[in-house]
């Protein structure tokens, strides 16, 4: 006997639970487990009716949604510098115009005109004329970022174990992060050909103007030891229409000592008139941002007022 007074047989006898107890916890986790079954059944109906068509249909709407509701915060800020004063003279914070940017790019990806840049002849480059390309990429996507109306960027036939890759993350700070599309699929396997202009110097045919409906090709090449007509082979090959800038419709070519003329342009030549094109509507006004005067061409109507007394 203890100092309570308990027989100490009694007090390391287990206590003994109730019979009516364990069948009440039994019950509970019965209903338990019958409300998870029927959610996961419920669940499971509900992944069988959303089928892969609707959730796409649903993934589109909701990206056309937040790209509408991006350009009426643009509008927005846009009217609200108009109404302070000259938009140079207005100072905005880094992060402000990050927002923009993000903004801008974010709308082109699920709206803008696409420009895709062709990179399946980077196996007939030497490194040095890789890396060259990698650099004219970086000044592309540079251009594309600060344009008010961007265009919606592919790098195709790009794949991450080349050396072309391999090149822009070296030169290219927070390349991985580009707001572009990346892959190791051909132009031809991602847009309907009846769509696609492939942009060459050789072409006959002159471009006219730029639409937001026509995909636009640009053959990613450097090319030091003047292989003629590489572009233009691909696109013959590819049985998609083509098309020359309108330099020799436009310009005409400057006098020099060399005598050097050149129509050749680096890819974010090309780009830089295609932007300034589509905001102006002016060939006049696009063609010199690419076409430097050490091309050898002027403007015609500059020549003409040139000759004037």
């Amino acid at each position: 006997m203890d100092i309570n007074g308990i027989p100490a047989s009694e007090e390391l006898k287990p206590k003994q639970h109730d019979c009516g107890d364990k069948n009440d916890l039994g019950d509970m986790f019965a209903l338990l487990q019958i409300d998870v079954d029927v959610e996961s059944t419920s669940t499971a109906g509900v992944d069988i009716i959303c089928s892969k068509n609707v959730l796409r249909k649903q993934r589109n709407w909701e990206k056309r949604l937040a790209a509408k509701k991006m350009k009426r915060k643009e509008e927005k800020l846009r009217r609200k510098l108009n109404q302070t004063g000259d938009k140079d003279t207005v100072q905005h914070s880094k992060r402000v115009i990050k927002a923009i940017t993000r903004e801008r790019l974010a709308e082109a990806r699920v709206s803008g005109p696409r420009l895709c840049v062709d990179l399946s002849m980077a196996d007939c480059m030497s490194h040095k004329e890789l890396s060259r390309l990698a650099g004219q990429i970086r000044r592309l996507y540079g251009s594309n970022r600060k344009a008010l109306s961007p265009f919606h960027l592919y790098l195709t036939e790009f794949p991450q174990d080349s050396l072309l890759y391999s090149e822009c993350l070296r030169m290219n700070d927070g390349f991985q992060e580009y707001k572009m599309e990346m892959t190791e699929q051909s132009w031809l396997d991602l847009f309907p050909v009846e769509n696609v202009v492939y942009l060459t110097p050789d072409a006959e045919e002159a471009l006219k103007t730029v639409n937001d409906e026509t995909v636009y090709i640009l053959g990613g090449l450097v090319d030091e030891s003047i292989q003629k007509k590489m572009t233009y082979s691909r696109a013959l090959e590819s049985g998609v229409r083509m098309a020359r800038l309108p330099i020799e419709e436009y310009m005409v070519r400057r006098p020099n000592a060399k005598n050097f003329h050149s129509k050749i342009l680096a890819i974010n030549q090309v780009f830089e008139i295609l932007l300034v094109y589509r905001e102006t509507g002016s060939w006049e006004q696009a063609l010199p941002v690419g076409v430097a005067s050490g091309k050898g061409y002027m403007l015609a109507t500059e020549a003409a007022a040139e000759v004037k007394p």
